[in-house]
């Protein structure tokens, strides 16, 4: 919500020092992201650069058939010349003069110059120029005001914004009067009540019949209808747009505008129907019927649903209600009457439309969070007042139709319990204080909510937070006084913890991707039915393509030697919800070696032995990938990004089971290993893996190390062959083997080998 500190002052005296404000909200109330300044810098004098001017002379200039050539008095005594493009003026005008030096919002800085020829000493504004408006057809016609004038005091050049992020379940700070009532209970201030009268009164017989029916008055319990004629349709007045404007709405036309102001000063949503085009001259609130459309004034035509509330005429329907009203009947130049709407609708129900539709506004916002139901006769009363002023129209008919509206919640409340929870003595009288600030009423040991808290003051515990938060500038900043500490991580949180460790102390950064991506390698992925980008679209089933991507940024800015990994959960398709699990992913500059010691690193770390396995994987090189229990190794496929990447992705549960749970200590052998290398022609499919394990089969605990370090493919071998080398140590934990020990272990391993896989001993 963007809350105009002008604005605010209407109701409440805003004066102490904004950014205090903003903390003493921001603790108390509701977030405040920042303070914006809108309009006309205020340094260095340039706020009185901006004036009141009357315009003495306007003649066609002499050298350009587009232009005037105006004297105009800026309370200097002698009047300046000025060029103007516009024609909506004259003499005698009243207008706004920036003079030279003046800096306009957009930075442009303006001086004295020759316009075809007749000097410009200054500029005549037009509304767009002083961030008031979006108009730039004419400039501003102000009403009478003496020349010189500081035009700060006429019109609203500089604004304070405060940008306030309300909570869903505080619907009445979605509005300006809300949070003015909350820097009022804040401050001990005085805050302007609502009027429901607004000064305005149907005049003697004027009293016209407005036909409303309301068939639902569960959905819209209730409905008020007032009748203007006379209506004249035009651009609002340059307050009323400069303060849309500051809210973050865009201006439309006098009657739209006045609904849209309504609902930001006081947060009930309200709507305008051109009155002669309703069949009938009639309103009936009723839900859908089977097959009935509407086209909404974002030009869509929709499908309607039976759940669907709706605002009808005698024929059709004209609006769904509350969400977005129809083309058919919308505010034009040529409304001369106008109906306008101002209802309470039931929240849960406009929730849905909305979203069925996938269609949200600024009232389904308010709607759907709960809108205070007796807010509609005072937002009905001030809408009346600015259309009569803004458009010239005639009050001419009311209707208020409605049913039960909801009682104010009683909620039982003892200050002695408030005091145990909040931690902080508060006397009862004051309690009591704070809570008459809010608009709680006391009733013996009950307190009865106001109407605008309703939905979510319903506890005691509600209550004592509304204490709670008066106080919570003053709670100490101290730590609590433990008495004794339990629990401990989970087996599944300490293996998180230990390849962490580890990855970081290989020189992997750790990084954070988002869990939805824009497509993903599983087909069946579950894809959002609305996605708030077509970025996010999918929930992943792999964490690597995340961080290829974030390879692919770091290396693009100029990095070198990319090592990273992440640890996060995927979503893996199911028959409703997809099932989470957690991997560990990881990807390093250097190809398959690389990727490889980092696995193996791992496994060693947590006392487990990785058996590699040739496999195929579409994001891995073809050839250069495998499988090792808990996933998957490789080499990156060369498509997916430039130069030699190694990568992983292993489940931390299938990890965990591969862990033992107990690590056993073995002595240190003292005496010497016996090592050698050997290598073995084998069939292009045999992997080295199997080898090893045969060879250990065959050794038995004499064979400490097997791991191959070269790999060879040539005619000296054969077609469909390959010779693996690999180097071999052998070591007893009781004696010191001799060479011929060595040579009987060899002699097994090479017997053992050729009789399973067909190996030849090369050397």
């Amino acid at each position: 919500m963007r809350a105009p500190v002008s604005w605010l002052r209407d109701y409440v005296a805003v004066e102490m020092p904004l950014d205090e404000l903003a903390t003493r909200l921001s603790v108390s109330v509701a977030e405040v992201e920042g303070i914006e300044r809108r309009g006309v810098a205020d340094s260095d004098g340039n706020l009185g650069l901006f004036r009141v001017g009357k315009v003495l002379e306007a003649e066609k200039h002499p050298n350009a058939d587009r232009l005037q050539l105006c004297r105009v008095d800026v309370g200097e005594g002698e009047p300046r010349q000025i060029v103007c493009g516009a024609w909506n003026f004259g003499a005698g005008a009243t207008v706004g003069v920036a003079l030279p030096g003046a800096v306009l919002p957009n930075g442009l800085q303006l001086e004295q110059r020759e316009v075809r020829g007749q000097l410009s000493d200054g500029m005549i504004l037009a509304e767009d120029e002083v961030a008031l408006g979006t108009d730039h057809s004419g400039i501003m016609v102000l009403p009478d005001a003496e020349p010189g004038t500081p035009l700060g005091d006429v019109l609203p050049l500089v604004d304070d914004i405060l940008l306030v992020e309300s909570t869903g379940n505080r619907p009445d700070l979605l509005s300006i009067y809300g949070i003015a009532r909350e820097v009022a209970a804040l401050y001990d201030l005085d805050l302007a009540p609502l009027d429901v009268s607004g000064g305005q009164s149907l005049g003697p017989g004027q009293n016209e019949q407005v036909d409303v029916q309301v068939d639902d008055l569960e959905g819209c319990p209730r409905y008020i209808g007032r009748l203007f004629r006379d209506v004249s349709p035009g651009p609002a007045p340059i307050w009323l747009k400069a303060r849309l404007l500051a809210a973050g709405m865009r201006p439309i036309s006098n009657v739209v505008d006045v609904t849209n102001y309504v609902m930001l000063a006081l947060g009930n949503p309200l709507h305008a129907f051109d009155f002669a085009k309703l069949h009938g001259g009639r309103i009936v609130v009723r839900r859908a019927q089977p097959g009935e459309k509407l086209r909404t004034l974002d030009g869509v035509e929709r499908e309607l649903d039976p759940s669907d509330l709706m605002i009808a005429d005698g024929d059709r329907s004209v609006a769904l209600a509350g969400i977005m009203g129809g083309e058919e009947t919308e505010i034009g130049e040529g409304t001369s009457e106008v109906l306008l709407e101002a209802a309470n609708f039931e929240r849960t129900g406009i929730y849905r439309s909305s979203e069925r539709f996938r269609l949200r506004t600024e009232g389904s916002n308010r709607w759907e969070k709960g809108v205070d139901p007796y807010l509609a006769e005072p937002a009905a009363t001030l809408a009346t007042q600015l259309i009569v002023e803004t458009a010239g129209a005639r009050w001419v008919g009311h209707v208020d139709v409605k049913g039960e509206l909801p009682e104010r919640s009683a909620v039982r409340f003892r200050p002695e319990r408030a005091d145990e929870v909040i931690g902080l003595p508060t006397p009862a009288d004051q309690q009591e204080e704070l809570l008459g600030r809010l608009g709680f009423e006391g009733r013996e040991d009950e307190l009865i909510a106001p109407s605008w808290r309703a939905l979510d003051v319903t506890r005691e515990i509600d209550v004592v937070e509304e204490v709670a938060r008066f106080r919570l500038d003053e709670v100490p900043f101290t730590l609590p006084t433990r008495q004794a500490m339990f629990g401990a991580l989970t087996p599944l949180q300490q293996l998180r913890r230990r390849i962490e460790n580890v990855l970081a102390g290989l020189g992997l950064v750790e990084t954070y991707t988002p869990s939805l991506r824009p497509d993903d390698p599983d087909p069946k992925a579950l894809r959002l039915p609305e996605p708030i980008s077509i970025e996010l679209a999918v929930l992943r089933t792999r964490l690597l393509p995340s961080l290829v991507d974030a390879a692919r940024a770091n290396t693009e800015l100029g990095a070198r030697g990319v090592r990273l990994f992440e640890i996060a959960r995927v979503y893996l398709p199911a028959a409703e919800l997809p099932e989470e699990h957690r991997h560990v992913a990881g990807i390093v500059d250097g190809g398959w070696s690389r990727a490889k010691g980092v696995v193996e690193s791992l496994y060693a770390a947590l006392r487990a032995e990785p058996v590699f396995e040739r496999t195929t994987d579409e994001l891995l090189h073809p050839g250069k990938a495998a499988s090792v229990g808990a996933g998957v190794v490789g080499e990156l496929h060369p498509g997916l990004l430039a130069g030699s990447w190694g990568a992983f992705e292993l489940d931390l549960e299938q990890l965990l089971a591969a862990t033992p749970e107990e690590v056993k200590y073995q002595d240190v052998v003292s005496y010497p290993p016996v090592r050698l290398d050997l290598a073995f022609a084998v069939p292009e499919e045999v992997a080295a893996g199997d080898l090893v394990a045969a060879a250990r089969e065959a050794a038995g605990p004499e064979l400490r190390e097997m791991h191959p370090f070269d790999v060879y493919r040539g005619e000296q071998i054969g077609e469909g062959r390959k010779s693996i080398a690999f180097a071999v140590s052998f070591q007893s934990p009781e004696r010191t083997l001799t060479d011929e020990d060595a040579a009987l272990l060899r002699d097994r391993i090479v017997k053992a080998l050729a009789e399973r896989f067909g190996a030849e001993l090369r050397a």
